[in-house]
């Protein structure tokens, strides 16, 4: 997969996801507007995301991945 980049304009915020070969997830927030409101809600999003367990379980009930 080819790396890509995005130019964020002003007021602009995304949360990046990642996924390494074991599952395992990472996230990070990428921001032109930190203390903003896109960067607050993207933190916000991130924070929970993180530390809210049913919430994850609720992501998680929402993915359809069959068995291959």
């Amino acid at each position: 997969m080819d790396n890509q980049s995005i130019t964020l304009h002003q007021h602009q915020s995304a949360i990046i996801l990642g996924a390494d070969e074991n599952g395992e997830i990472s996230v990070e927030v990428a921001s032109a507007d930190h203390q903003g409101l896109s960067g607050a809600l993207c933190q916000a999003i991130v924070h929970k995301l993180m530390h809210d367990e049913q919430f994850q379980e609720e992501l998680m009930g929402m993915l359809d991945f069959e068995d291959e």
